[in-house]
């Protein structure tokens, strides 16, 4: 889920679209599930630690977008 988010934030500033920490963004997974995270919850996510070497590497890729 915070990846998808991450994905989506990346899209919103590639077209110069900002939003703060309180923006909620909803996460739609196979057009039957939505989830609503919000923003800083993806960025705490981001920057707290990994339990594995793959999600660190997923993590630091994923910062790269933004």
């Amino acid at each position: 889920m915070y990846e998808a988010a991450v994905l989506g934030m990346s899209n919103f500033k590639k077209h110069d679209c900002h939003f703060g920490d309180m923006s909620q963004l909803e996460i739609e997974v196979r057009s039957s599930i939505v989830h609503t995270v919000y923003v800083h919850k993806v960025r705490a996510w981001l920057s707290g630690g990994a339990k594995s070497p793959k999600e660190m590497v997923m993590k630091e890729r994923l910062k790269a977008l933004l």
